[in-house]
């Protein structure tokens, strides 16, 4: 990588392609998600590696319910056995992990899980591992909404004192910066549900590199394109 001295705090990652990167080897679409996982092991060594501070990845969106459920299984029980495998390794990296999203619509297994990695990796100062799972950006807001109206309701909050920091202060990234960068991989040019709230200033890149094949060199190429951007903010 040639040396970048722009270095994004907050990179959240569509990892897109699984399944057609899967098709395209003559493989089941399960094969793709268990490749991924290399990826997603790779991309957080790259993240601390240059300095990049948050890593965001959208895991499981809440429209991937309506996948076969042979499908959602499969990438439920990928996920437990991630968690894991690769929990002391992320300890060692200084990796925090952060989940965002629902979590009423997992099994019991999958909660224990995911409160397990969280309490386990907390000590974590180097990069926060932000993970998207059963997330929508559309029932964050709803549901940031919904809070903020029993504040109200209950006489805590006025409604003319209601701003744009008092919703984000209700996210779920309530104590996340907002992304600079917002890779979407595979070439599909659009955010899915996903951080629309944060993603307001945001440079995107959508790379043609499908998930699978996304290491290293391919996270390095974000970050030389995210270089070459000019942020203004609306202004000039």
């Amino acid at each position: 990588m040639e040396n970048v001295e722009k270095i994004p705090t907050h990179i959240a990652i569509i990892m897109d392609g699984n399944g057609r990167w899967a098709k395209a080897q003559g493989k089941d679409r399960c094969e793709g998600h268990i490749e991924g996982v290399v990826s997603v092991k790779a991309c957080i060594k790259a993240a601390c590696k240059r300095g990049v501070r948050y890593l965001t990845l959208y895991a499981f969106s809440t429209e991937n319910w309506g996948r076969p459920q042979e499908e959602v299984n499969a990438l439920m029980e990928l996920f437990c056995k991630s968690v894991t495998k690769e929990t002391p390794e992320l300890i060692e990296q200084g990796v925090r992990v952060r989940i965002i999203g629902r979590r009423d619509r997992f099994s019991e297994e999958v909660r224990e899980r995911l409160l397990h990695i969280e309490e386990s990796t907390k000590g974590g100062d180097k990069l926060t591992l932000v993970l998207a799972f059963d997330y929508s950006s559309r029932d964050e807001m709803v549901r940031a909404t919904k809070a903020v109206a029993e504040k109200v309701q209950r006489g805590e909050l006025s409604a003319e004192a209601i701003d744009d920091s008092v919703i984000s202060a209700h996210l779920d990234t309530a104590d996340i910066p907002d992304p600079d960068l917002i890779v979407r991989t595979s070439g599909e040019c659009r955010l899915s549900n996903f951080l629309l709230w944060q993603a307001s200033y945001a440079e995107m890149y959508f790379p043609q590199t499908m998930w699978p094949d996304f290491r290293e060199e391919a996270f390095d190429k974000a970050l030389e394109v995210y270089a070459q951007r000019e942020r203004r903010y609306g202004l000039l």
